[in-house]
């Protein structure tokens, strides 16, 4: 199955209703409607058709298990194409037009910066894949609507600290695309470094889409680092990795793992992507969650469920939410499915890895703790999870995984 752009716009234009056919009371009660807002284009697609099919699987699963709070879920689904703009005028679309009930998926910290106020005003929830700090808190998190599947920046700051430490650079500088992200990861390393006693040799921040950074890179370069912490996106990357080998720069890369991908070798070669150390969240990979996920992502879209981590991300989204709508029961609005979204995921029940397991431990009576495939998912007061981070190496033209850094 092929998740692209016009597929997706299909889906939200036709306001496809997936799984079972609703029977008996489902018929009577109205479908919780989703709106998915995946980055299909822009940077972030490399990840957005999958999110985009998770979203939709985790649908189908939930529906073919009879549905969340007597209700089926139902998918509308458009592109942010990873702009602020274009994410907000798809939001207004879903939420004024839709009436979803929920946004799942926004990936990028200026785009889901630019939404969450949209979806504020309309009391819906929030779940995003975004690092920046702003969003777990007033005035962007507020209501406390908004949930972040993915790592803070300052959780991904600190375990780039960690990683240099355990590589031996002493010399940092860091380099930040000019948006609440890019800063937010490289302010995070600066935190965490300094914090060991430690100094940042030099820090740029650029601004985005220019031909050409090579003033950044000499400005970096000029304070002699052993190693740059970025805080990128692939296209930037892109050019300013390009840019550091022809000048035959001497310095290794720490760079989050949606900006240094199978994506970046390819546009640039084995030579000049050799030995980089590109960081991301890693799954939940032992659970059963993630198992039946993976089994899902590979059926979907032909690779497996562990290329893309954002995929996971928001097929737990589904699972965990519509385990709070079962939590809440019929007819419960936003603020009484948001008090059981915590109580379904945290510490404390008993653990389950399927959204049917889940439901039949809630009818039963019991407390539940959903595992989820992308993380233990427990979250904290302000809505976040702490996932553990990948540490992979490039090696010709591969990326090998060689340590996980917890924090």
């Amino acid at each position: 199955m092929t998740i692209d752009r016009r597929t997706i716009l299909q889906a939200g234009a036709s306001a496809l209703a997936l799984g079972l056919a609703p029977q008996g009371a489902l018929a009577q009660a109205e479908a919780f409607r989703i709106g998915a807002l995946n980055p299909v284009t822009g940077a972030g697609s490399p990840y957005g058709s999958g999110m985009a099919a998770m979203i939709l699987a985790a649908v189908e699963e939930v529906n073919a298990a009879g549905g969340a709070g007597g209700r089926q879920l139902q998918v509308f689904a458009d592109d942010t194409q990873t702009n602020p703009q274009s994410a907000v005028l798809a939001a207004k679309k879903l939420i004024e037009v839709n009436k979803v009930n929920a946004i799942l998926g926004t990936w990028s910290s200026g785009v889901s910066l630019a939404v969450i106020p949209l979806v504020n005003d309309a009391n819906i929830l929030l779940m995003h894949t975004s690092g920046a700090p702003a969003l777990s808190v007033q005035p962007a998190n507020a209501k406390g609507y908004g949930y972040r599947f993915q790592a803070t920046n300052d959780r991904f700051g600190r375990a780039f600290a960690e990683i240099a430490v355990k590589e031996g650079y002493k010399r940092p500088a860091t380099m930040a695309f000019n948006n609440a992200s890019g800063i937010g990861n490289t302010q995070g390393f600066k935190k965490a470094w300094e914090a060991k006693g430690n100094q940042v040799v030099a820090e740029v921040v650029y601004e985005p889409n220019q031909p050409s950074y090579r003033a950044e890179l000499q400005r970096v370069m000029a304070a002699r680092p052993d190693v740059i912490v970025m805080g990128s996106f692939l296209p930037d990357t892109t050019i300013i990795l390009r840019e550091a080998f022809q000048t035959g720069a001497n310095v290794k890369w720490i760079i989050p793992g949606w900006a240094a991908n199978p994506q970046l070798v390819s546009a640039l070669g084995n030579e000049p992507t050799e030995g980089i150390i590109s960081v991301d969240s890693v799954s939940n990979e032992q659970a059963a969650s993630f198992a039946r996920y993976d089994e899902a992502y590979r059926r979907k879209m032909s690779q497996p469920g562990a290329s893309n981590v954002y995929a996971a991300m928001t097929y737990d989204m589904v699972i965990a939410l519509a385990l709070a709508i079962e939590a809440a029961g019929p007819g419960a609005g936003t603020a009484q499915i948001n008090a059981k979204i915590r109580e379904v995921s945290n510490p404390g029940g008993e653990k389950v890895f399927t959204f049917a397991d889940g439901k039949a431990a809630l009818k039963a009576g019991r407390k539940i703790n959903y595992e989820g495939a992308s993380s233990v998912l427990d979250f904290d007061e302000f809505g976040d999870v702490t996932p553990d981070f990948g540490v992979f190496f490039i090696t010709k033209g591969k990326l090998d995984r060689r340590y996980v850094v917890k924090i």
